[in-house]
């Protein structure tokens, strides 16, 4: 068998992401391989049309269980796509193209817009996104290693 075509990196089932698309630098994220796209917690969702081009008004809070620090994002709509939960609800939700950093290496991201307040983590990278170079490790977190003190005790909440 010969070389596989790119490097694989391991990364553990939860790490520290950056979304440089939307300048957030530092949010806690669970990699998930059952789930197709990615998913980001996001609030006030609003479609608009701008230039006769669909897009996208939304927030979103980067910490867990926190408000703090909101960002506000214009994007245009990539898709809408009828997603199903792990509890096995189907909802259809729009669907942006992102920029994800995950373990110093940088990919292009579908990324469904979701509430995800009731989740243990803000965003989720899903299967698509992991198959540019990541297996992922079910016994392992961090891997990426840790952010800095900051974004550990902001993510706390203090």
């Amino acid at each position: 068998m010969g070389e596989p075509p790119h490097s694989i990196t391991i990364a553990g089932w939860r790490e520290w992401v950056a979304l440089p698309d939307i300048d957030v630098a530092w949010m806690k994220a669970k990699l998930d391989t059952g789930a197709r796209t990615s998913a980001l917690h996001a609030f006030d969702v609003e479609e608009f049309s701008r230039d006769g081009i669909d897009h996208v008004r939304f927030g979103v809070h980067p910490w867990q269980e926190s408000d703090a620090d909101a960002v506000i994002v214009e994007l245009p709509v990539h898709d809408r796509r009828a997603v199903r939960s792990s509890s096995g609800h189907v909802d259809e939700r729009v669907v942006v193209l992102m920029e994800l950093v995950l373990m110093d290496h940088t990919m292009h991201a579908e990324v469904t817009l979701t509430n995800r307040d009731q989740m243990g983590f803000r965003m989720l990278v899903g299967r698509e996104a992991l198959r540019q170079g990541f297996l992922v490790d079910s016994g392992a977190s961090f891997l990426g290693g840790r952010a800095p003190r900051k974004a550990r005790r902001r993510n706390r909440g203090r």
